[in-house]
């Protein structure tokens, strides 16, 4: 092997020998840090949305795509709706990570679950107006002035279907009846789902549908466009607003379903309650932050009761705010994220206390590397000079022959000649040689 070659090895094998304590240290807490962090988040999370051709599953479909593109993979779980996904989400036996839940609806329901304890959930923020929908057909209303329902008391004698129990909006219209002074007993209402529901409205077994959903739900897209069925317009909008803290007075605009046919053909006043997206209290604060980064270009553009990045807001929230949620609604996504795949930011943003922290107490440790290497580096030499005063010793007492201290010498001598040091450490090298031959000198002096 070269002689350069040789001397460079043991260079790096005495740099290894002396940092690799600090390096195993290093790592040894860089790996507990990432088992207590754990940066990265599960690659498989389930969404509760809520019944089929809902927009809750609509728009669950899309929240899967979006966060497809980083890798995780969303499961949806269908549901009977709002009321049914706060049920899911507090229950530990169940996997549901995040969860659609309508402002205002079920309260009763959240009272007794919060009695009963449960996992803690937080909201991610306000998503889009959920308009209370009551379609009826004309020809059950023709029994009443101007043959239309200007008032929820004339739902009275009417069948009205409230869709699957735990859907929400049957809570949403009691609350609003009662308001009215209307008691339930006096409509007979009907619990089926919104697919076989709006196929009995059509055939006429019911008379009324009541709905809460987004305007890009399907169903309610067909029932604003068919022959014979009205839409309930909620004069008083701004009366039930101030009277219910979870509801908006809304407009839906003139002209809006269909433009050509001039649907509606003038304003409807309605009622909302907001949609929010929540989740486990204790769900990755990076899936929090993926799912809040999705809401905003999903829910972020303007819509038929929304103007442009309206939502996804912090407003109006019935839980605690997630704290990443609250920190992107403040600073927006975070700046790595900007620049860097989704996997490193994330590493990097949720490690950097950690590194920090690993750095500030490795730099005093580290100090003590060089002395450590010099001293590694410099008894490659020093451990040499034992023997050579031992045979000078010896001289000295001359408990030995000098004959035979000079072979032990001239042995010495040639064991040293294959020592490899760094060239900083050279001038000690040729002292030791020095000394050698000084003792050397005085041995053949006594020959």
């Amino acid at each position: 092997m070269p002689r350069l070659l040789r001397a460079t090895l043991l260079s790096v094998r005495d740099l290894l020998a002396t940092a690799g304590p600090f390096l195993l240290i290093a790592l040894a807490l860089l790996g507990a840090a990432y088992f207590i962090l754990e940066p990265t988040p599960p690659r498989n999370v389930v969404l509760a949305t809520g019944p089929t051709f809902s927009d809750f599953e609509s728009f669950g479909k899309r929240y899967q795509e979006e966060l497809a593109r980083q890798g995780i993979a969303v499961t949806l779980r269908p549901s009977e709706g709002s009321s049914a996904n706060r049920r899911l989400l507090r229950d530990p036996t169940h996997d549901v990570d995040f969860a659609f839940v309508r402002g205002g609806t079920a309260e009763a329901v959240l009272a007794e679950e919060q009695a009963k304890g449960g996992t803690p959930i937080v909201s991610l923020g306000t998503l889009f107006f959920d308009p209370v929908w009551i379609f009826y057909r004309v020809d059950a209303a023709k029994r009443l002035p101007q043959s239309r329902l200007s008032a929820l008391g004339q739902l009275q004698g009417l069948r009205v279907n409230t869709g699957a129990r735990g859907s929400g909006a049957a809570g949403l219209l009691y609350r609003l009846l009662e308001a009215n002074g209307v008691a339930r007993s006096e409509i007979r209402f009907d619990r089926q789902d919104q697919g076989p529901g709006v196929a009995a409205f059509f055939e006429g077994s019911l008379d009324a549908m009541v709905m809460v959903a987004a305007p890009e739900a399907a169903a309610i897209q067909v029932l604003l466009r068919e022959p014979g069925i009205a839409l309930f317009e909620f004069e008083q909008a701004e009366a039930y607003s101030r009277r219910f803290p979870y509801l908006s007075a809304v407009s839906l605009p003139r002209g809006i379903v269909d433009l050509a046919r001039d649907l509606p053909p003038h304003d409807v006043p309605l009622v909302a309650s907001t949609t929010m997206l929540v989740a486990r209290e204790g769900t990755h604060p990076a899936l929090v932050q993926l799912f809040v980064q999705a809401a905003h270009r999903i829910h972020g553009e303007p819509g038929w009761f929304s103007r442009a990045r309206q939502f996804p807001s912090p407003q109006n929230i019935e839980f605690p705010l997630a704290r990443e949620a609250e920190r992107y609604y403040r600073s927006g996504p975070p700046l790595l994220q900007r620049y860097l795949p989704f996997w490193l930011a994330n590493l990097v943003d949720r490690m950097w206390v950690a590194l920090v922290s690993i750095i500030a107490l490795l730099i005093p440790l580290a100090r003590i590397v060089p002395p450590l290497y010099a001293f590694r580096v410099r008894s490659r030499i020093f451990r040499w000079y034992r023997n050579l005063r031992g045979i000078e010793a010896d001289l000295a007492r001359g408990k030995s022959p000098p004959a035979e201290l000079l072979a032990a010498l001239e042995k010495l001598e040639h064991r040293v000649e294959s020592v490899s040091v760094p060239l900083s450490y050279t001038d000690e090298l040729y002292a030791l040689r020095a000394h050698i031959a000084m003792v050397r000198a005085r041995l053949q002096q006594t020959l």
